[in-house]
């Protein structure tokens, strides 16, 4: 039986900055809790804790796991009912790359399968579609996050449907969703929605009040627009298979995604470029 903390139905959210202390996200254990009540008012019952791993953030697994454990001991005393895991923001600089190729559970959802890849916000590299086909090789699947926030793929989404064709999901911060991440980031997520490009929902939370922990807002808006069963799907049963290091499930076929294949490429790199992999 389902706590009453958890109104229907749960939610699992797998992008969320919940570790105190490690990033741009919660800054101590007292925002950790605040943020983990709020999540479980709001419906969420299992949170991926991701951390940045960037130029700016380093991504420390032994400090990682020791922050986790501090948390879920903290959630215990104070009687809250979440359940955690570890994960990271992956950001695609060459270096953290190159370290995964090497070392492939290192920065995935609790060490299983899954990967959580963040873009630039405004500019794209050269070879991202590569790059994407070498994690799935390595034994990862990507998940971009909130693609419908970047400046480029705004303008044009072919590129996402490209690496799309090739295997990537895709996951939309519950934020833009409700038009809370400006104006063009809602029009692409409710793009992205109408057309089935989308494998889940997630906070992206960082804090109490400007990134907070909630999916309900967006769970019913998408439920209404777009189907309940879609609504499930994208909060609880695709994001639990995440966390689980299973397959999705059945997800509804993706409108307009095959009908460009003859597109289906990034823009040529020149040959200096490529041999010096810029």
């Amino acid at each position: 039986m389902r706590p009453q903390w958890y109104p229907e139905p749960a939610m699992v959210d797998i992008h969320h900055h919940l570790l105190p202390g490690l990033d741009d996200g919660s800054p101590d254990l007292s925002t950790s809790l605040d943020m983990a009540r709020m999540a479980v008012a709001d419906g969420i019952t299992h949170v991926v804790c991701t951390p940045h791993a960037s130029h700016h953030w380093t991504y420390d697994p032994t400090l990682v796991s020791a922050k986790l454990e501090e948390l879920r001991s903290a959630l215990a005393a104070e009687s809250i009912p979440l359940t955690l895991a570890s994960g990271c923001d992956f950001h695609l600089s060459s270096t953290n790359v190159d370290d995964a190729f090497q070392n492939p559970t290192k920065y995935t959802v609790n060490h299983k399968s899954y990967l959580l890849v963040e873009l630039p916000d405004v500019i794209l590299q050269g070879g991202i579609r590569e790059t994407l086909h070498n994690l799935r090789v390595s034994g990862m699947t990507p998940i971009l996050t909130h693609p419908e926030r970047n400046l480029t793929l705004q303008k044009n989404t072919e590129r996402l449907a490209s690496w799309m064709r090739g295997g990537l999901h895709v996951q939309v911060t519950a934020g833009s969703v409700l038009g809370k991440m400006g104006r063009e980031a809602e029009r692409m997520a409710h793009e992205l929605l109408a057309d089935r490009w989308v494998h889940f929902l997630a906070t992206d939370a960082h804090n109490t009040t400007s990134r907070p922990p909630q999916m309900r807002k967006a769970f019913d808006l998408v439920a209404k627009k777009y189907g309940a069963d879609y609504a499930d799907a994208l909060c609880n049963r695709n994001p639990a298979a995440v966390f689980a290091g299973e397959a999705l499930p059945h997800n509804p076929p993706p409108l307009h995604l095959f009908e460009d294949e003859e597109e289906d490429s990034e823009p040529k790199r020149p040959l200096w470029r490529k041999l010096l992999n810029i």
